[in-house]
């Protein structure tokens, strides 16, 4: 491809961008005024819009969008050697020796010939590395819960602590569907114990959210697709009804259904 740049190229483009920060941060007041703090909420924010350029496979959206991220990697390594704790090269360096630890198969006389085993091994040294009482120790407290939950199950996984066979989980996962129905019987109109039925729907969340990692899907993504899907098929909804004069409030479930057929063949 030809927009493809040589390593030397790769490394005079960076440079450039360091010389950059250290202008913006001389001179610019919004740079100056920045802080590890101030631009954590701007990081996660471009953290989501890559997440989105992704999901949409737009290769140029991609790109911009990983810029900003590396932007603000640099930013923080231009604040991290004005406090005197890191710099680029640091925090660089130190990323290759945690590179190099980790995969004792490459720089090391370890085996693991599939990445299942490259997993386990990572998960089991990065245990030692951090000094966690538990394996979960690792899994961040502000991840969304989907996302957790899920990283809960591949830590586990890592140490060996999981199922064997595929349909073994999907029958906890149908176990777990019957005792939600148990607890919230849709048939049933008796008052459900509301606090015993959220307990029972998060249990069966997890075991899907299981199953869906033993076949190799991420739940995260599957859902965020859904999600896009029914944003673009009631939108069209919406339009569809405003061309033909209608209001939405005033429509029928019925008169809606029409619509939103429409938007499941296209």
């Amino acid at each position: 491809m030809s927009n493809l740049s040589t390593r030397a190229e790769q490394l005079a483009a960076f440079d450039r961008l360091l010389t950059i920060m250290d202008e913006l941060r001389a001179q610019c007041p919004w740079d100056q005024k920045q802080t590890t703090e101030s631009l954590r909420h701007l990081t996660i924010e471009e953290t989501f819009e890559l997440s989105d350029a992704i999901l949409e496979g737009n290769p140029d959206e991609i790109k911009k969008e990983l810029g900003d991220i590396l932007l603000h990697i640099v930013f923080y390594a231009k604040i991290g050697s004005e406090e005197g704790n890191f710099d680029i090269a640091t925090l660089t360096n130190s990323l290759c020796e945690k590179l190099i630890r980790r995969h004792p198969h490459i720089y090391g006389d370890t085996q693991a010939n599939d990445a299942e085993t490259v997993s386990q091994n990572w998960e089991k040294i990065k245990l030692k590395e951090k000094g966690n009482k538990s394996v979960l120790g690792g899994v961040p407290k502000s991840l969304p819960a989907l996302i957790k939950a899920m990283r809960i199950q591949e830590k586990a996984r890592g140490v060996g602590f999981d199922w064997e066979e595929k349909h073994q989980v999907w029958e906890k996962v149908e176990e777990e569907m019957q005792e939600f129905k148990e607890e919230f019987n849709a048939s049933d109109a008796k008052e459900i114990d509301q606090e015993k039925a959220t307990a029972e729907f998060g249990d069966l969340l997890f075991s899907l959210i299981n199953y869906a990692r033993f076949i190799d899907i991420n739940p995260e993504e599957a859902l965020e697709r859904t999600n896009l899907k029914f944003i673009k098929r009631f939108q069209y909804l919406e339009s569809a009804a405003q061309k033909s004069g209608k209001n939405l409030a005033d429509m029928t479930l019925a008169e809606m259904d029409v619509f939103w057929n429409e938007a499941k063949k296209l």
